[in-house]
């Protein structure tokens, strides 16, 4: 076997032709969520999603669809929060801070792997720096993304905060750009 074969991207760009699948999976993560977050559904049986449309109409905001052997197993919402971060002290590097907005691998395929390589891959497809905030109550999520950073090569820095405007820890880190 060879171990140095590179494996298949499991995050692909959302393009408009995917927005039907990807609302879909969206009503799957809030159900889903709704162990951490007990929202309900609207009228017409649905959850609502704040800014959906914005992924494909907005600068700065880029949705993914996660696969596994080339089927759907989730998808990732990641928006350019901008070139500086308000009241940091670090010196800004050119680069980007981003924002896991969403995050959702389906239960069929969590425990795979499939999390932690998309999560890599998207970390190094935008260096810089990133912010992570997760649920006080959803403890496995705060356990995978501690994991899953510690287990990417180029991330560093990480730093666990808290925030005003967030029930939860907040978690902080830099990623290196690649030097391929």
């Amino acid at each position: 076997m060879n171990t140095n074969a590179k494996l298949p991207e499991v995050c692909q760009p959302a393009g408009y032709e995917d927005k039907t699948a990807f609302r879909q999976l969206l009503q799957l993560y809030k159900y889903d969520f709704t162990e951490f977050d007990p929202e309900d559904v609207d009228e017409s049986g649905m959850y609502e999603f704040r800014d959906f449309d914005a992924y494909w109409n907005e600068p700065g905001r880029y949705p993914f669809l996660l696969r596994a052997d080339g089927k759907l197993a989730g998808f990732a919402l990641i928006r350019l929060i901008g070139p500086s971060d308000e009241g940091s002290s670090e010196k800004a590097d050119g680069l980007g801070i981003y924002e896991m907005v969403e995050f959702f691998v389906m239960k069929k395929y969590r425990k795979q792997g499939i999390g932690r390589r998309a999560a890599d891959e998207l970390f190094r497809r935008f260096p810089g720096r990133w912010k992570l905030g997760v649920m006080e109550e959803n403890a496995p999520a705060l356990s995978f993304w501690r994991e899953a950073i510690a287990s990417c090569e180029a991330a560093e820095k990480l730093l666990e905060t808290r925030e005003r405007e967030w029930d939860g820890p907040m978690l902080r880190f830099t990623v290196r750009k690649s030097a391929e």
